[in-house]
C-alpha cells in the first residue's frame, strides 16, 4: 500500500511540475511527460517500475483519448470539409502509409513493420497545431482549413490502426480473412451504434440529466464510456473503437460539451500517465550511441512529409503559398504517432532499441514543431515571391471590376463584419469593392451578386488596382494589424488624404495606428463596452438624450476612458505581453512622495498616462496639470508594466 501512494504522489509531484514547466516556455504537456517518464523510470532513476499495472492504468488514457475524439466527429461538419478530410488528409495519410512501408521494405524491414511505422509517420500533432493556428488567427485561412481537415483524418485513420495493427500482429494461417473479419465487425458495430444507438442514448441522458446530480452525470459518463469499451473488446475489437463510438453517440446530444468538460480531468491526467510510460522505454545510453540514426530519422521523415504534403496540397487546388504553410504545419509527428509506436512496441512489432530511436525521433519532431510552424509564413512568402504570373492575373480581375467605379469604398477584408458594412453601403446607395484573401467566400459571395474579388489587401498592385486613386475611404474590417500597417503605408504613400477606418480587437495598437495615418480606429471591446454601458445607463434611468452625449464624449476623447483594464490571474496570456498597456490603481499614504506636489512637478509625459485620481470619498475625475495630490489619494495610471512600476515607485517614493 506505501509504495502504490508513494508511486501516485511521485507521479502526481512530476505531473505538477511538468505543466508548470511546460506552461511557461509555451510547449505541450506531452513532451513533458515524456522527459518526466525518462527521468524516472527503470533506464535513468529507476523511481517507477516498469510493470503490469503501472502500464494497465495508463491505458485508460488511450481510453479517454479516444472518446474525446469522437466527441468532436460530427458528420455535418465532415460534408463541410469533405475536400480537405476526403481529399487531402485521406490522400496524406495513405501515401505516407505505404511510402513508409516501402522504404523499410527496401532497407530490410518485416512489412508488417513497415506498415506500423508508416502509419505513425503520417499523424501529425493535433494539440501543437491547432493551438497555434488559434493564437495565429488562422484557423479560417484556406491553409488552416486544409490542416484541420487532414487533422480530423488522421484522428479517424489512427481508429483504424488501433484495429489492423493488434490483428495483423497475431499473425494466423489466413491473416486477410482475420483482416476482414475485424474490420467487418468494425463495420457493424459503427452501423448498429449509429443507427439504433443514438435514441436510446439521448433519452437515457434524459433521465440522468433529471436527477441533476453532477456525481450521477460523471458516473454514467464514465459507465458508458467504459461499458462501450469494454463490449468491443469481448467482440474481438479494439477497446479503444468502443470508446470512439461511445463519443460519437454523446457527439449527437444536447450534452456534448457538459460531458467534454467533464471528461477533461480524468483524460488530461490518464493521458499524462500513459506518456510517462512511453518515456520510461527510452534508454537514453541506447539513444545516445545512435544519435545519427536519430538524426536520419528526424531529418528525413519530417523533409519527405513536408515535400508531400505541399504537392498534394497543390493537386487539390490549393495556392503555392497555401500549400507549403500546410505542409509546414502538419511535417512534424504527433501524439498518435507515439500511441501506434507504444502499441507496435508491446505486440512486439517493432524492435525495441528501434523504437527507442523512433520514438527520440519523434519527441524531438514535436518540440522543433512551433519553430518549423513559426518560419511557414516567411519561407512561404520567399518562395511565391516570384509567382508573378498568378499575381499579374489577380490584379487585372480586380481592375477589370473597378474600372467604371468613382467615389467607392474599398473593403479590405470580406468575414463577418465586411459583409455587413457591404449591406448598409448598398442600403445607402455608396459603390464597393471588397478584396478578401478566401477563395472560398469570393466564389460564394461572387455568386450571390456582391463586389467582392479574391486579392491580398496588404499588396500595393491589389490596392491599386481595386481603384485607391479614385476611392472615397477604405476601410480595413480584419482585426490583423500587421497587415493593417501595411494598408496604411502603402495608402499614406499613394492617398495621404483618403480616410483609413481601421478594425482592431482591442486598444493595444490604437495610438500605433492613428499614428500611421488611420483617420479612425474601431477596437472590439471599446465598442462593445460602450453598447453595454449604454443599454446599462437606459435601463437605469438615465436619459437617452445623455447617453448619447456620453458616449459621444468618450468616441471624441479616442476612448481615454476605456483605455487599458485592471489585469488579474484570468489575464495570464495578455500579462505576458509586456507591449500591452494596462491599468494601475495606486493609494496615496501620509508618506507617499507625491502628497502636496503637483501633476505637472511628477511630469509623467512619455512615462505613463494618469487617467483618473479618485480623492477620498469622492468620485473618479481627470487631473489637470495643477491638481495637488493628498493623502487617501487613488491615482490610476496607463502604460506598460515597466512604465507602471516607475512611476508608481516616482509616487510613492519620489
Amino acid at each position: 500500500m506505501s509504495h502504490t501512494l508513494q508511486l501516485i504522489l511521485l507521479l502526481l509531484a512530476a505531473a505538477v511540475v511538468v505543466i508548470v514547466v511546460c506552461r511557461l516556455v509555451r510547449l505541450p504537456p506531452i513532451l513533458g511527460y515524456v522527459v518526466i517518464g525518462i527521468a524516472v523510470g527503470p533506464h535513468a532513476l529507476g523511481w517507477v517500475p516498469d510493470d503490469a499495472n503501472v502500464r494497465d492504468l495508463a491505458e485508460f488514457g488511450i481510453v479517454f483519448l479516444m472518446f474525446s475524439i469522437g466527441l468532436e466527429f460530427s458528420l455535418p461538419q465532415l460534408n463541410t470539409m469533405r475536400r480537405a478530410v476526403f481529399g487531402l488528409g485521406l490522400a496524406q495519410v495513405a501515401i505516407t502509409t505505404v511510402m513508409g512501408m516501402f522504404v523499410l521494405h527496401l532497407l530490410g524491414f518485416p512489412w508488417l513493420q513497415g506498415f506500423t511505422l508508416g502509419g505513425a509517420m503520417a499523424m501529425s500533432s493535433t494539440a501543437i497545431v491547432s493551438k497555434m493556428l488559434a493564437e495565429r488567427m488562422e484557423l479560417n485561412s484556406v491553409h488552416g482549413r486544409d490542416v484541420m481537415g487532414t487533422l480530423l483524418f488522421q484522428d479517424l485513420a489512427v481508429v483504424a490502426f488501433l484495429i489492423a495493427v493488434p490483428t495483423l500482429a497475431a499473425g494466423g494461417s489466413d491473416l486477410w480473412s482475420s483482416l476482414a473479419i475485424a474490420a467487418g465487425k468494425a463495420t457493424i458495430a459503427l452501423a448498429i451504434i449509429l443507427v439504433f444507438g443514438q435514441r436510446p442514448m439521448r433519452a437515457w441522458f434524459h433521465v440522468i440529466a433529471r436527477a441533476r446530480s453532477s456525481e450521477l452525470f460523471m458516473l454514467n459518463v464514465l459507465l458508458v464510456t467504459l461499458g462501450l469499451a469494454a463490449l468491443t473488446e469481448l467482440a474481438g475489437l479494439s477497446f479503444a473503437l468502443g470508446a470512439f463510438l461511445a463519443g460519437i453517440l454523446i457527439a449527437e446530444t444536447e450534452y456534448r460539451y457538459q460531458v467534454e468538460e467533464d471528461i477533461k480531468p480524468f483524460r488530461d491526467v490518464l493521458l499524462g500517465l500513459f506518456f510517462v510510460t512511453v518515456g520510461m522505454y527510452l534508454d537514453l545510453r541506447v539513444v545516445g550511441a545512435n544519435l545519427g540514426w536519430v538524426a536520419l530519422l528526424l531529418v528525413g521523415p519530417v523533409l519527405a512529409k513536408l515535400i508531400l504534403i505541399v504537392i498534394l496540397s497543390r493537386l487539390f487546388g490549393a495556392p503555392l503559398g497555401a500549400a507549403l504553410r500546410t505542409g509546414f504545419y502538419l511535417a512534424q509527428a504527433g501524439e498518435f504517432a507515439i500511441v501506434l509506436l507504444a502499441l507496435a512496441s508491446e505486440l512486439a512489432v517493432v524492435e525495441r532499441t528501434f523504437a527507442q530511436l523512433v520514438l527520440a525521433a519523434m519527441v524531438l519532431s514535436m518540440l522543433s514543431a512551433p519553430l518549423l510552424i513559426q518560419f511557414a509564413e516567411p519561407l512561404a512568402r520567399r518562395f511565391t515571391a516570384n509567382d508573378w504570373l498568378a499575381r499579374a492575373a489577380q490584379v487585372t480581375q480586380i481592375a477589370a471590376r473597378t474600372m467604371a467605379r468613382q467615389e467607392h469604398v474599398i473593403i479590405c477584408g470580406f468575414g463577418r463584419s465586411g459583409q455587413n458594412l457591404a449591406r448598409l453601403l448598398e442600403r445607402e446607395e455608396i459603390a464597393f469593392i471588397a478584396l478578401d484573401a478566401d477563395p472560398e467566400r469570393v466564389r460564394e459571395a461572387a455568386a450571390d451578386g456582391s463586389s467582392v474579388v479574391y486579392g491580398d489587401a496588404g499588396r500595393r498592385e491589389a490596392l491599386i488596382a481595386a481603384g485607391l486613386p479614385k476611392a472615397r475611404a477604405v476601410v480595413v474590417t480584419f482585426a490583423d494589424t500587421a497587415t493593417a500597417l501595411k494598408i496604411l503605408h502603402h495608402v499614406q504613400q499613394l492617398r495621404p488624404e483618403v480616410p483609413v477606418v481601421v478594425r482592431t480587437v482591442d486598444d493595444s495598437e490604437l495610438d500605433r495606428l492613428i499614428k500611421a495615418g488611420a483617420a479612425e480606429v474601431v477596437p472590439e471591446m471599446l465598442e462593445g463596452s460602450l453598447m453595454l454601458a449604454s443599454h446599462s445607463l437606459l435601463l437605469l434611468g438615465v436619459p437617452l438624450n445623455r447617453v448619447l452625449a456620453r458616449i459621444r464624449e468618450i468616441r471624441e476623447e479616442r476612448y481615454s476612458l476605456f483605455r487599458g483594464f485592471f489585469h488579474g490571474a484570468s489575464d495570464s496570456a495578455d500579462a505576458a505581453d509586456n507591449l500591452q498597456p494596462r491599468l494601475r490603481s495606486v493609494l496615496l499614504t501620509d508618506r507617499s512622495a507625491a502628497v502636496g506636489r503637483t501633476l505637472g512637478d511628477l511630469d509623467f509625459k512619455g512615462l505613463v498616462e494618469v487617467t483618473g485620481v479618485r480623492p477620498r470619498g469622492m468620485r473618479t475625475t481627470v487631473p489637470a496639470p495643477d491638481y495637488r495630490f493628498a493623502a487617501g489619494d487613488v491615482v490610476v495610471l496607463l502604460g506598460r508594466p515597466e512604465n507602471l512600476t516607475v512611476a508608481e515607485r516616482r509616487l510613492l517614493r519620489g
